[in-house]
């Protein structure tokens, strides 16, 4: 398993490069699969109690320092905080949707439009999956906004840049998924038997760039370049 790497770290936060195959915490207190939470005790011990737990499957998970979470199959950039004061000033900025994460994705097909919001509310059915709103055994309901652009057309396929504005489970997946551009790589939202790209091992989701403020006044927008096995897609397809 590929350790996360260190983007840029001060004295109140830290911003890793996470791995695909790396889970951000563990599903509940028995879960022994290898997490980031477990990177930040290793390496940073004084942050495990840094923050609220998580709560999973009903359990408290430590939380590490960690703000945000990505899909175990999601690479890129996640911020961390070295203590409480920066840990609740950087989640009320979450909670006010100021922090902006940029992702790049490679769908199949091409979007209607080249660019554009996707506003529409996800909810779960069950407790595993989060789906596009519908149906009548929906648990939940919330807002959910994504804007997208494209990047590069390529035969097949597209690579878009795509600014969540809520953070929902599995939201850009879904969203995507829902104007008829699933993610490439992607085994839960895209249809059985689509074909994907020469080289493709991965959901091809990365989290490429955070801009957001510290709690001491500074602007920061940290950037990370696309994963080498993704590149290498993209190298192949031009």
């Amino acid at each position: 398993m590929t350790s996360p790497k260190i983007i840029y770290e001060d004295e109140n936060i830290i911003v890793i490069d996470k791995p695909s195959g790396l889970i951000t915490h563990q599903k509940n207190i028995d879960d022994k699969q290898p997490s980031v939470v477990d990177w930040v005790v290793e390496n940073y011990p004084e942050l495990k109690d840094v923050g609220e737990p998580f709560i999973a499957s009903g359990t408290e998970v430590p939380r590490a320092g960690i703000l945000h979470r990505l899909d175990k199959d999601t690479s890129g950039l996640l911020l961390i905080a070295r203590n409480n004061e920066t840990f609740f000033a950087m989640k009320k900025q979450f909670q006010d949707h100021t922090i902006q994460k940029s992702y790049q994705a490679l769908v199949y097909g091409k979007p209607k439009q080249p660019s554009g919001i996707i506003d529409a509310p996800l909810g779960r059915i069950g407790m595993k999956r989060t789906i596009q709103m519908t149906g009548k055994k929906l648990i939940d309901g919330k807002e959910s906004i994504t804007e997208y652009e494209t990047l590069k057309n390529f035969e097949k396929y597209t690579l878009l840049g795509v600014t969540p504005k809520t953070g929902r489970t599995h939201q850009i997946r879904v969203h995507l998924k829902s104007v008829g551009c699933p993610v490439a790589g992607d085994t839960v939202y895209s249809p059985k038997g689509w074909q994907k790209p020469n080289g493709l091992n991965r959901l091809f989701l990365h989290a490429y760039k955070l801009r957001f403020n510290t709690p001491n006044g500074k602007s920061l927008t940290i950037e990370c370049d696309l994963p080498e096995e993704l590149q290498k897609v993209i190298n192949m397809l031009e």
